[in-house]
Order: structure tokens, then C-alpha cells, then sequence
């Protein structure tokens, strides 16, 4: 079995985080991750104080192993952060964070909580912001990931951060769907592995099932970084691009973004209704270039068994057997 620090200090079998996918997960996805052996982690973007406590009170009611909760802290707010402290969840994990917000404060009373804390970062300074700041995990991100995102990849990325925040563990986000990522990631020094578009295509995942097939029929080639899904949302990401698929929405308003600002509300509307009615083609959807390595929907607990077996046959026997 492959066993990381990153298991000891979340108490997990496994070194597969699910991302905190804002309306991408939900309690059944959350709690089948931790059941299957690795950390679910539940999005908050898409609740209020009173559905937040409602959603992790349905965690606890599926499962009774470690899972973390996800907040936002450019759009933070404090009775939110107050139903993640009294739910006292072995992570809470924060990312996007202003460059004037004191993350020490917000490690400090997760701490105080009982949580261990982690942090996402897609570049080294804001790495080492975090790290300074108390955090026990960075998640390094690198531009292949589905949603929002920074511009360097996870390959010069990830070993640069763990140069840079050792001895804290880091895991690797973005690019990966199977057991050769996880190979990778761990041969590049991380302790284990994020993971949103692969948890995305199984039965668990609260997206529509269009939504799910459209990630197992993409080629891994198009996706495209874009502002118009936040400029429809109304909501601008600090120094973030989204990579979506480059349906028919994106390229309607491609070189058009002024016009996208000029009628966000209405454009708005019409991707909520397209996503909820499973329109892939007009409605905003976002999924990473590892869309490319799945070619079917599996459960949850088989995507965990699958990347571990592979990456255990990687290690063990492709890798070894190149050393003379």
C-alpha cells in the first residue's frame, strides 16, 4: 500500500484529497471519498450558513472517517466561517485568498478548532504566505485543473513548492485522473494528490449526467482559460482564470467579454438554467485537461482502487525495473 505523511496527518489510508468543488460537492460525494479511504472535502461557495450546517450534519450521517471542508477567502464570511469551526472537521482548507487578508488569523482559529489546515496555492509566494502563516498542507495547483486557476503547470510547479515550503507536505492538483498522476506526482516530491474532474465523472457527483458525459467525451483538448464564466457570474476570482470547455457559450462571448459585462445578469441566468437543465452546450462548464484520461463513469471507491493499484504496478514495476 502506498503510504504517504499526508496519511498520518489527515488519518486517512490513501493520499487522495477530493477538491473542494464549490457546487460540484455535496455530502454523498464528500462521504464516499472519505469511505473509500481518502479525504472527501465539501465546496461551501454554493451554501448558506443554515444549508452549510444542514449539508455537514448529511456527512456525518454517512460516514464517521475524516473529511474537510473548503472556504473561499476572498468572499469569506464570518457566519460561514463560524458553521465550519463548530463543525470541527479534520481539514479546513482555504484558497484565493486577497493579498491584504491576514491568513494567520483564520489558520489560528481553525487550529483552535482542532482542524489541521490547508491551503491551495497556484504559485511559490503565495505558498510561503501560507506557510508562514501556520498551514499544515499546501496543495500546489497548477494550470490543467478544471475551474479556477493560476498559469504554471504542476510539472515545475509542484517540486518548487515543496523546495520552497519544506518540510510541510504538499499535494499535487491539477492534470490528474488516474495512477500514472499520482505516480508522478509522488516521484516530483508530493505526499499525495488533489483531485476535481475525476470525482466529477462518477454516480456520487451532484452535476447533472450530461454534465458527467461531456467530461468522459472530451479530448482533453478543449478546455480553454476565459473570464466569461465569472464575468456572467458576476463574481471576479482574485488573480484567477477559469478553464471551462470551449462550448457554444464561451465561444458566443469569446472577444466579447465587454458584452458580457454589459449583460452579466441576464447571461447569468440563462447558464444557471442551461446547467440545471443539463444544456452542455450553453451552459458554463468547467473541467480540467485530465478530461482527456477518462473514458468512463466509475464509482468512487473504484477511481480510489484503480489510482492506487496503478500506482502501485508503476512503482513497484516499471520504475524499479529501470534501475541497473
Amino acid at each position: 500500500m502506498i503510504h504517504t505523511r499526508i496519511c498520518d496527518l489527515l488519518g486517512i489510508p490513501h493520499p487522495i484529497v477530493l477538491g473542494g468543488m464549490g457546487t460540484a460537492t455535496t455530502a454523498p460525494l464528500v462521504a464516499a471519498v472519505s469511505n473509500a479511504g481518502g479525504l472527501g472535502t465539501l465546496g461551501t461557495s454554493a451554501f448558506n450558513a443554515a444549508t452549510l450546517e444542514t449539508e455537514v450534519a448529511s456527512i456525518h450521517e454517512r460516514t464517521d472517517k475524516p473529511f474537510g471542508i473548503n472556504l473561499l477567502l476572498f468572499q469569506i464570511q464570518e457566519d460561514m466561517f463560524a458553521v465550519t469551526l463548530r463543525a470541527r472537521p479534520a481539514v479546513t482548507a482555504f484558497a484565493w485568498a486577497r493579498k491584504d487578508q491576514d491568513l494567520r488569523d483564520y489558520f489560528q482559529r481553525a487550529h483552535d478548532a482542532g482542524s489541521k489546515v490547508m491551503h491551495m496555492a497556484g504559485e511559490v509566494p503565495e505558498a510561503l504566505r501560507a506557510a508562514e502563516a501556520g498551514a499544515d498542507v499546501i496543495v500546489a495547483q497548477g494550470t490543467e485543473a478544471g475551474g479556477h486557476v493560476g498559469w504554471m503547470a504542476s510539472l515545475p510547479l509542484v517540486p518548487m513548492m515543496v523546495k520552497a515550503v519544506s518540510p510541510l507536505p504538499v499535494l499535487c492538483a491539477g492534470g490528474i485522473a488516474d495512477g500514472r498522476g499520482l505516480a508522478a506526482a509522488l516521484a516530483l516530491g508530493a505526499e499525495g494528490v488533489l483531485l476535481g474532474t475525476r470525482f466529477m465523472a462518477t454516480p456520487e457527483a451532484p452535476i447533472h449526467p450530461n454534465y458527467k458525459q461531456a467530461i468522459v467525451e472530451s479530448d482533453g483538448h478543449d478546455t480553454v482559460l476565459t473570464e466569461i464564466p465569472d464575468l456572467a457570474s458576476q463574481r471576479v476570482w482574485p488573480g484567477a482564470m477559469s478553464r471551462a470547455q470551449r462550448n457554444q457559450f464561451i465561444e458566443r462571448w469569446s472577444g466579447r467579454e465587454w458584452a458580457v459585462r454589459q449583460n452579466a445578469r441576464e447571461i447569468g441566468r440563462q447558464v444557471a438554467a442551461a446547467r440545471a437543465a443539463g444544456d452542455i452546450d450553453n451552459a458554463s462548464l468547467s473541467f480540467g485537461q485530465d478530461a482527456g484520461l477518462i473514458d468512463s463513469i466509475k464509482s468512487v471507491r473504484e477511481v480510489v482502487q484503480d489510482i492506487i493499484k496503478e500506482a502501485e504496478e508503476i512503482i513497484k514495476g516499471r520504475l524499479q525495473g529501470l534501475i541497473r
